[in-house]
């Protein structure tokens, strides 16, 4: 009896180390294999290509501290060193285990970037299986709102966003790195700028000789106050009754990596008719200029926020900062119709509430930005109304909900 049950260990034993085998076998054979690598140089980025025998599934993220691009890919095996190409975004590439047969590529990058998107592509007559990641450079700010694997480009299968959060690492800067993913809460910055100031007293009214230094000042103090109840860091570019240069307003906003500007003024008319609230963001014909010049302009570096342009071409930073200046007029403008559908509740607006102007304050490349007239200092009643605290507070608070409204956009809040 005893030989019997020795037997039946042993074939148990041997089924066993033999279904392991197959099991082994079986994986091997069914992982996919990443045999090489390119990076390509595009006009606002670069484009890396994996070239693979088999499909396989991935998550790619950004994480900070340093910058890195990360590619986990799942079931995939790396026969080789993936060599970096010259290119302006990467500087080189290291390979990691995750578990398994899951591999962690990692791309130590020298510039802040955004994923513009993640894609594989079948084999045809002269390629294999490819997967295509495009990175596009981008301001500190922008690269800050995507970090961690929050964001990640995941494949289809389902899970593999959980995998790469919680794997076990096998490598000392992939546990750092599993740290630096976790995504943090940004706090939305708001850079008010209430006009004029010192010596430069703005408008004056035509009836009670307000100045419109002193109104703007009140109204950006009230509107301050309510932004931070909401839970906004607001800063003021000035907070007393100094004079700023309009240039230098700009560069206070950019100091602090505003989210958003809002210069805010009182107007004047030769007709002490006119009177109403309008809001102004830059003209098309405006950015084209500004571009231009900033495009000439010391070496090209941080004209837009965090990005250094002196390695690159001229026609490459023409092309970079016209295109940042499209998506901020563009988010400047989202956010003016937001204010004006807010204000019209409230207050008297003029015709044509949202208008375009070329002035110097909106000339930001990098942050969406506003200028409020809360109407004319030239008017008598509106000049009463705007010495009033009670209306100011009314005007702020149709201000804050058209910043809560903004932040809240869709398209916006996916930048947070």
């Amino acid at each position: 009896m005893k030989k019997f049950f020795d037997i039946m260990r042993f074939k148990s034993k041997v089924l066993f180390w033999t279904m392991l085998s197959i099991f082994v076998l079986f994986s091997s054979a069914n992982a996919a294999t990443i045999e090489n690598m390119r990076i390509g140089q595009q006009v606002s980025g670069v484009r890396i290509v994996f070239d693979a025998d088999q499909k396989f599934d991935y998550d790619v993220f950004l994480l900070s501290t340093p910058k890195r691009l990360v590619v986990d890919a799942y079931g995939a095996d790396i026969k080789k060193a993936l060599q970096t190409s010259q290119n302006n975004i990467v500087s080189s590439t290291r390979i990691g285990k995750i578990t398994g047969s899951d591999k962690r590529v990692v791309f130590d990058l020298k510039k802040p970037v955004l994923i513009k998107q993640v894609f594989t592509l079948a084999p045809q007559q002269n390629t294999k299986w490819r997967l295509v990641v495009d990175l596009a450079l981008a301001s500190e700010r922008d690269f800050e709102s995507k970090v961690g694997t929050k964001y990640a480009f995941s494949s289809a299968k389902k899970g593999a966003g959980v995998k790469a959060a919680s794997a076990p690492a096998s490598k000392s800067w992939f546990a750092s790195a599993e740290k630096s993913a976790k995504p943090k809460t940004k706090q939305k910055i708001v850079v008010l700028d209430p006009g004029h100031g010192g010596k430069d007293p703005g408008a004056i009214g035509a009836h009670s000789k307000t100045y419109e230094k002193n109104v703007t000042l009140a109204a950006a103090k009230e509107l301050k106050g309510l932004l931070e109840k909401k839970g906004y860091k607001v800063y003021l570019t000035r907070s007393t009754d100094i004079f700023i240069p309009l240039r230098q307003r700009v560069r206070i906003a950019q100091k602090y990596k505003a989210d958003l500007f809002l210069s805010i003024h009182a107007d004047s008319a030769k007709n002490r008719n006119a009177k109403g609230l309008s809001v102004y963001t830059l003209s098309e014909t405006a950015s084209d200029k500004e571009a231009a010049a900033l495009a000439e302009r010391e070496n090209k570096v941080d004209i837009i926020g965090g990005v250094d342009f002196s390695e690159n071409s001229k026609e490459i930073n023409d092309i970079l900062i016209s295109l940042s200046q499209t998506d901020c007029r563009n988010k400047s403008s989202k956010f003016a119709g937001y204010m004006v559908s807010e204000m019209r509740k409230s207050v008297k607006l003029v015709d044509d509430t949202h208008r375009f102007a070329g002035f110097a304050v909106l000339k930001a490349p990098d942050i969406p930005s506003a200028l409020l007239e809360m109407g004319y200092l030239s008017n008598r009643q509106e000049e009463q109304l705007l010495k009033q605290s009670s209306y100011r507070k009314k005007l702020a608070a149709s201000a804050a909900a058209a910043i809560d409204k903004y932040f809240n956009d869709p398209e916006i809040a996916a930048l947070y």
